[in-house]
């Protein structure tokens, strides 16, 4: 733990000596749940980060069906 991470935890919990016993129990509910979300949401906006996408298919695969799926169209511009 950093030195200014400290004295964060020092002075929220300055804050937490006036709540009541229930409020306690709900904000150590809340922190329980935001370690066992940001545990497994990492791994997933990891992925979400860059756009990747998870295919069976090969990226040659991949790039073949993008190209066969293009579709261009003459069109005469006149001047």
């Amino acid at each position: 733990m950093t030195h200014a991470e400290r004295h964060i935890v020092d002075t929220y919990s300055g804050i937490f000596e006036n709540l009541s016993s229930i409020s306690k129990l709900e904000l150590l509910i809340k922190l329980a749940k935001s370690i066992r979300k940001d545990s497994k949401s990492k791994e997933k906006e990891f992925f979400k980060s860059f756009g990747a996408f998870v295919s069976e298919k090969s990226a040659e695969e991949i790039t073949k069906e993008i190209r066969e799926s293009r579709k261009f169209r003459v069109k005469d511009l006149k001047f």
